[in-house]
């Protein structure tokens, strides 16, 4: 017996979408272990005469979680106008589906049926092509370095406008970056991904100050303007933070504010104002919205039209001038949506391959469907990672089963350039969750670089930076001693990555999910990858579960067996 109330199909979204103006990618989710076969039907929805042609195409069962099967079919359209049903059984039972209606028979009109109006361009589910191989080094500038393979590590303060300080932790600069891209282009990397950079007055420099100028503790526009010359030199492309959701409030517009109140001219530009508006002291309330209760970031009313064009003029500046690949944004996801969608099509007009990569730690369907991000920060990667990979909380069939339904939440392009992540500036170190284990953020790492998405390392995870506590994970890059050097390890993982399109573009399958064991396959065309995976503390034997080739990395690894927290990676194996 067929389980109705399990099966979903949702027209025009994960569950059917396009790849290309020819191109249509259908899936039906329904209970795990019931259909014995699934098949789509698709036809010409414009077809002249009735009744329709139907042709049939057999559905995979390419994933399955806990509760659920996914069946899954990609396939060349002759018809830009698709209409189409689902043949179901369970060896017993035969049933239609059409339309969110079960049935023993088919409809008689063509409405009906599920309907994929048109195949639009502008519609098509996909991300620049770049991103997709993008292997990307995150960099918190502060921190990083001042000149080559070293940073100053002291704080200092600087002179600015009004008599207002610029503050600096560890005194890393923009040079500084410049003088180690050699060191992250031979590590392997393609992108490099900097937190903010714009002239602000805290170290971290999410309260921004100026939108037009890198800020003076860190160097010179022209230090910028060589940074990405010589980046896009050796191959490296480069991604800003954007932080609109809120500025200073010491920016020009909320400073006007503060001195002239209900009469100044940009205080429509903020958030939830009561006048008179001051700046509360420290550990006070303040009378006005502003980012996560902090009361120095007033949070923009991104909504205002005058706030909107600011800040295209902001994007197109960065974009036009300095030649940026594209923007990181900070807290994506309280900016209003139409600014968004202005701000892509700004980032467009002048280059067709910018990407935007939102600030969402949730699901971001909402902002992945074409007109807002390309991408999205994927925390939940982490989330699932951290409790499989470092703390054992959960076995390998709860840990298939989310990366399953992660993966089945967008549409495959865009799942291609979600940013992956394991460490990044708001989180404890990946290192500290394992406990100082090497071995177990190895296996982490090593999923990070095989999974679809694009892999991101935070600086330092190559040199065995740890931490817990922000001044920690936020703790000077180790030129001269670090903790523990992984970069021959990094370097392997990144040319695996860039060498092998299948980790880029391949389906995403998995062979086996037992107590900590968890193996997956990565597919295209005959290209094959299988990675074995052994979060335990205990030996366990491979089986048949996994080739017995030598495979081109491995730690822990013997014919047949892995050793605790070992690991496996077999290359172009036959399936």
């Amino acid at each position: 017996m067929i389980t109705q109330q399990a099966v979903t199909h949702i027209p025009l979204s994960q569950y059917a979408f396009a790849n290309s103006e020819r191109s249509l990618t259908i899936r039906l989710r329904c209970a795990a272990g019931e259909l014995d076969r699934c098949v789509l039907w698709y036809g010409n929805r414009a077809q002249q005469d009735d009744p329709i042609q139907f042709t049939p195409l057999e559905m995979e069962r390419a994933a399955h979680e806990m509760d659920f099967d996914y069946y899954e079919v990609t396939f060349d359209s002759p018809y830009t106008r698709v209409c189409y049903y689902f043949q179901l059984t369970d060896g017993c039972e035969l049933l239609y589906l059409y339309a969110d209606i079960f049935s023993a028979h088919l409809p008689s009109e063509r409405s009906e049926f599920y309907q994929y109006p048109f195949i639009r361009r502008e519609e098509v589910a996909t991300v620049p092509a770049w991103l997709k191989r993008a292997v990307v080094y995150n960099i918190f500038p502060d921190s990083f370095a001042s000149g080559r393979r070293a940073i100053q590590g002291a704080p200092s303060e600087t002179a600015w406008k009004n008599g207002l300080i610029l503050k600096s932790r560890l005194g890393g600069t923009i040079r500084g970056i410049t003088e180690n891209l050699d060191y992250i282009a031979d590590l392997g990397f393609n992108c490099i991904y900097l937190n903010p950079i714009f002239t602000a007055g805290e170290y971290h420099r999410y309260d921004t100050l100026d939108y037009f100028h890198i800020s003076p503790n860190l160097g010179t526009d022209e230090d910028f303007r060589e940074l990405v010359e010589q980046a896009h030199s050796l191959g490296l492309r480069v991604v800003i933070d954007g932080v609109f959701n809120h500025c200073s409030w010491r920016f020009f517009a909320f400073d006007d504010v503060v001195r002239n109140g209900a009469t100044s001219r940009y205080k429509d530009w903020f958030y939830d104002l009561t006048f008179p508006v001051v700046r509360p002291l420290e550990g006070a309330a303040p009378s006005y919205a502003c980012f996560a209760y902090e009361p120095k970031m007033p949070k923009l009313n991104t909504s205002n039209h005058e706030v909107r064009d600011y800040f295209m003029e902001v994007c197109a500046h960065w974009i036009r001038e300095y030649h940026v690949d594209g923007w990181r944004l900070d807290v994506a996801n309280e900016v209003d949506r139409e600014f968004w969608r202005t701000f892509k099509r700004t980032a467009r007009s002048i280059d067709q391959d910018s990407v935007m990569i939102g600030e969402v730690w949730e699901n971001a369907e909402s902002w992945l469907r074409g007109d807002m991000f390309d991408s999205a920060m994927n925390y939940d990667f982490r989330r699932y990672c951290r409790d499989f990979f470092a703390l054992g909380a959960i076995d390998a069939a709860q840990f298939s089963a989310r990366i399953t339904q992660m993966l089945y939440r967008y549409p495959t392009g865009i799942v291609q350039g979600q940013l992956d992540l394991l460490d990044s500036h708001d989180v404890s170190r990946f290192l500290s969750l394992c406990g100082g284990n090497i071995r177990r953020l190895r296996l982490a790492e090593v999923f990070l670089f095989t999974t679809p998405g694009a892999p991101c390392v935070f600086y330092g995870d190559e040199l065995g930076v740890s931490g817990v506590m922000e001044p920690d994970y936020r703790s000077a890059m180790p030129w001269d001693a670090p903790p523990d050097d992984q970069r021959d390890f990094f370097r392997s993982l990144c040319a695996l990555r860039r060498e092998a399109d299948v980790l880029a573009l391949g389906n995403y399958r998995t062979v086996l999910a037992r107590r900590q064991l968890y193996i997956f396959r990565r597919e295209l065309d005959s290209r094959i990858v299988t990675v074995a995976l052994n979060a335990g503390d205990q030996t366990v034997d491979l089986d048949s579960a996994a080739p017995i080739t030598p495979p081109a990395l491995a730690q822990g690894w013997e014919p047949g067996r892995l050793e605790p927290y070992g690991y496996a990676i077999w290359k172009d194996m036959t399936a």
